[in-house]
C-alpha cells in the first residue's frame, strides 16, 4: 500500500476510500465542456460547485488534450491557467492540480498556488518537467501515452497492452525519483483513451490491478469518454453520466485510488457506495 500523502493539510489515506478529482477545463475546445468555464468568473463558480459536490481536489487544464486537439502557445496556456488560479486559489480550500506538459507552466502554476502537477505525457514531452517538479517539491501524476494528442489515435498497436503501460510507468517513476521527486508524491494513470482503442480501454479496466505492483496510487480518468459513448450509442458526452458511473465502479473494484471526473456530485454517491461494498481498510495516521 502506498504511503499516505498530505497535500495542503489534507491527508490522502490510500486504500481507505476513493478520492475525487473534479475537472475544471478552462479551454474553448475540450471534448465535453469546452468554452463553458474559460472565463475567470465561470471557472470560480464551477470550482466552488465541484468542491460543494464533494471534490477532494480540482484539476485545472488550459490545454485541451482531446484527440486531435491543437497545441496552443506557452503564452496562451500560461494566461489561461494563471488567470484562473489567481481567482480560485483564495476561494478554494482543496488541493489544486494543474494539467500541463510544460515545465514553465508547472513552475508558474505552483508559484500561483497550485499544489500538484498532472502531466499526460508522464514527464516525457518537456525534458525540464521532472527536474522542475522535483525542485518545486509537489506531487505529480504520471500518465501513460504514446505520441501526442494530435497523433495518439494512430499509435494503438501493442503487443501486450498492460505490460507496456506498466513498463512505461515504471521507467517514468524511476526517471522521476532519479530527478529528485519523492516516490510517495508520485501518482500513476494508465491513460484511458490516450493511444488506446475501444477494446484496449476495456482491457485496462479488467487488468487495472496489475498496476498496483508499482506501489503508487492509481488515478483513472474515464469520465464521459468515447468508449462509454460507443457502449451506450450516446454521442453527447454530457449524457454519459450513468455509463461513467459504471466505469467508476469498475475502476474502484480494480484498485483505483482517485477518479478524475466531470460529474462530481453523482460520482461522489457512486464512490461512497462502492467503497462501502469493497473497502475494509482502517485509517492510518498521516
Amino acid at each position: 500500500m502506498p504511503r499516505n500523502l498530505i497535500i495542503r493539510g489534507r491527508c490522502f489515506d490510500w486504500g481507505q476510500r476513493t478520492y475525487l478529482m473534479g475537472i475544471l477545463n478552462v479551454t474553448p475546445d475540450s471534448f465535453s465542456d469546452g468554452g463553458e468555464f474559460n472565463t475567470t468568473s465561470a471557472a470560480l463558480v464551477q470550482a466552488q460547485a465541484l468542491v460543494t459536490a464533494g471534490a477532494d481536489m480540482i484539476d485545472v487544464g488550459g490545454q485541451s488534450t482531446r484527440p486531435g486537439a491543437k497545441q496552443i502557445t506557452l503564452a496562451e496556456e500560461l494566461d489561461r491557467v494563471l488567470s484562473v488560479l489567481q481567482v480560485i486559489r483564495p476561494e478554494i480550500s482543496v488541493p489544486i492540480s494543474v494539467d500541463t506538459t510544460r515545465a514553465a507552466v508547472a513552475r508558474a502554476s505552483v508559484e500561483a498556488g497550485a499544489d500538484m502537477i498532472n502531466d499526460i505525457s508522464g514527464g516525457t514531452f518537456d525534458s525540464e518537467m521532472l527536474p522542475t517538479v522535483a525542485e518545486l517539491g509537489v506531487p505529480m501524476i504520471l500518465m501513460h501515452i504514446r505520441g501526442t494528442p494530435q497523433t495518439m489515435q494512430q499509435q494503438t498497436d501493442y503487443q501486450d497492452l498492460l505490460t507496456e503501460i506498466y513498463s512505461f510507468l515504471a521507467r517514468q517513476i524511476e526517471a522521476a525519483t532519479t530527478a529528485g521527486i519523492d516516490l510517495d508524491k508520485i501518482i500513476i494513470d494508465p491513460g484511458i483513451g490516450f493511444a488506446k482503442n475501444y477494446e484496449q480501454n476495456l482491457e485496462i479496466f479488467r487488468d487495472l490491478r496489475s498496476l498496483t505492483k508499482l506501489n503508487c496510487p492509481i488515478l483513472v480518468g474515464a469520465s464521459r469518454k468515447s468508449f462509454i459513448g460507443r457502449i451506450l450509442n450516446q454521442p453527447d458526452p454530457k449524457a454519459r453520466v450513468w455509463g461513467t458511473a459504471a466505469a467508476c465502479c469498475a475502476a474502484i473494484f480494480n484498485g483505483a485510488d482517485i477518479l478524475r471526473v466531470h460529474d462530481v456530485q453523482e460520482m461522489h454517491d457512486v464512490s461512497l457506495v462502492a467503497d462501502a461494498l469493497l473497502r475494509q481498510a482502517t485509517q492510518r495516521d498521516c
